[in-house]
């Protein structure tokens, strides 16, 4: 609980929750029997009520464990916005297993790394991915492959125009060892009795990078992930089983699985489910469907707010938005409210604390909502500005590192010891975050950790690029900074200095990075130079050249 309640406190919130210590799975056997008509997922116009769901889930989960599937296994699920998706992760839970779930957008070395690094041998996967994984299958340790197609959980009319027309995209694969989704759901439903300890066992293996090396997966237990969920519903206000969630940003992502999926699921409430962000699909989904809860980030306001015909359509079921990942505009902020007459709300938090920690009160008169803060820490968040240094609490006004405390907060990375102690001390999670706070209880983050660079949502981070400039046999030393952008919030940009009589050109750089890792993260802009800021030991200081682009 916080050491102080702040005087703007939304007081439909409470202060502390008492949080069921069940396995994250439980939510949806709960939503299912108090709510069994109630719609769980709308998918292309077609239904699933929550009893349905429940049933496939079930079925799945039993599937799995036929095939070999207990209790710690790592499942790692590489599936868009489908039905597929919410069913392999509520199944694979209620077997024991670990979930780490993969960014569609991932080229083959990205696909290698989790999977190798997570331990997993069980993939379920969207039949168009299969080329991809097919091409470093061999370098994991997958013994299992469940394939799922687009067209699997849609309406029989769409399904059959669909393919008729060529609009739904498939791939067809002939290895003998394959196992596929749609029989595994038919597996005849048995008890399942696996002991359960929510605080400790680990449900998911959540990857999130950092600027000193690869991605780190960070280990969230079920207990971690259902108090985010129970913290979102109640800082929206959410009344059970009547409100409607829309999926547009992605489950496989923290931030969408739980604001969009885990919240919905524990209110028993709709979720639509959108696989790829189109603004006329959106704005008719919410005029259709009667959105009520809507989870974006900037980018994603921005397009709808420049979209010429958005006043076509009624918006006003809107009640819930927040914005994360980056912080929003103010002017588009009200924009986005004066036009819906929603409330539009900044918050914080990160892949650790599974991920939300901060956000301003959803308060529809808006007095209590500070454009350009990330609001308070949520219930049972404790949370504090510190000297980086000294660790010692700084008094308010003053920048300092942020750090967190909460039942959000992650068991650790997975096995990576040394960087767990670092991240967690004395159960505070250490954010590298550098933020303040005010007299009234109001954070304010003033700057993502240092070299994180947020392209549209997405966080990229150097090193990781940087890893894949040096792989070109042209580049002798290099870095990338996130360069100020508009549109995009920040564009990647590359400082390279050349191997001596050697010249490539810079679209031949940007082509050799965009062939290795996810769009989001490819190079944007390219600078070649005779040499790099240093620090006295011989450390490239992206520092400077960050510096030197904001003059």
């Amino acid at each position: 609980m916080q050491d102080s309640i702040p005087d703007n406190w939304p007081e439909w919130v409470p202060h502390s929750i008492n949080y069921p210590e069940i396995p994250l799975y439980q939510i949806l056997d709960e939503s299912a029997k108090k709510y069994p008509e109630n719609v769980a997922i709308i998918f292309q116009d077609k239904k699933i009520s929550y009893r349905e769901l429940c049933k496939d889930v079930n079925s799945f989960a039993i599937g799995l464990k036929k095939i070999g599937v207990d209790k710690n296994s790592r499942v790692a699920i590489y599936l868009p916005n489908i039905p597929q998706f919410v069913i392999s992760y509520y199944g694979a839970l209620k077997v024991g297993a670990i979930v780490t779930s993969i960014c569609p957008l991932f080229k083959e070395r990205e696909l290698k790394h989790q999977l190798v690094d997570s331990g997993s041998e069980t993939l379920i996967l969207l039949d168009l991915f299969y080329p991809l994984f097919e091409k470093i299958r061999s370098d994991t340790h997958v013994k299992r492959v469940i394939v799922t197609s687009i067209k699997d959980y849609l309406p029989p009319l769409k399904r059959i125009l669909g393919s008729f027309l060529g609009k739904i995209q498939s791939y067809d694969i002939k290895e003998e060892d394959i196992l596929f989704f749609m029989g595994l759901i038919k597996s005849p439903i048995e008890p399942i009795d696996i002991e359960f300890n929510p605080k400790d066992d680990i449900a998911l293996i959540q990857y999130t990078g950092g600027t000193t090396g690869l991605p780190k997966g960070a280990m969230l237990t079920h207990y971690n992930l259902l108090s985010n969920a129970y913290m979102c519903n109640a800082w929206y206000g959410a009344e059970e089983g009547k409100e409607t969630y829309l999926n547009v940003i992605p489950l496989y992502h923290i931030f969408g699985m739980t604001t969009t999926m885990n919240s919905a699921v524990a209110s028993a409430s709709s979720m639509i489910l959108i696989p790829r962000f189109d603004v006329i699909e959106v704005l008719q989904s919410i005029e259709k469907y009667k959105v009520t809860v809507f989870s974006g980030v900037t980018t994603l306001y921005t397009a709808l707010l420049n979209h010429p015909d958005i006043r076509k359509y009624n918006l006003s079921s809107l009640k819930f938005c927040i914005c994360g990942a980056s912080s929003i505009p103010p002017e588009i902020q009200k924009q986005f409210m004066d036009l819906t007459g929603s409330i539009l709300v900044e918050g914080y938090g990160l892949t650790e604390a599974s991920p939300v920690t901060h956000a301003n009160p959803m308060d529809p008169t808006f007095k209590t909502v500070k454009i350009g803060s990330i609001g308070f820490s949520w219930p049972d968040t404790l949370a504090k500005i510190v000297d980086p240094n000294s660790g010692e609490e700084l008094p308010n006004g003053e920048a300092g590192e942020l750090i967190i405390k909460g039942p959000q907060v992650m068991r650790g990375y997975w096995n990576m010891p040394e960087e767990t102690r670092n991240a967690l001390r004395d159960g505070w999670l250490y954010t590298g975050d550098v933020a303040r706070k005010d007299d009234e209880g109001y954070f304010f983050l003033v700057d993502r950790a240092k070299d994180l660079i947020k392209y549209k949502g997405h966080s990229v981070y150097p090193r990781e690029i940087e890893d894949v400039l040096y792989e070109h046999p042209a580049v002798k030393l290099c870095a990338v900074v996130g360069v100020p952008d508009e549109v995009s919030g920040e564009i990647p940009k590359a400082f390279i200095v050349l191997r001596d009589d050697v010249e490539v050109s810079e679209d031949e750089i940007m082509q050799f990075v965009e062939d290795r890792v996810a769009a989001y993260k490819r190079i944007r802009k390219v600078e070649f130079r005779k040499e790099l800021p240093m620090s006295p030991v011989m450390k490239i200081l992206r520092r400077d050249l960050r510096n030197e682009i904001l003059k």
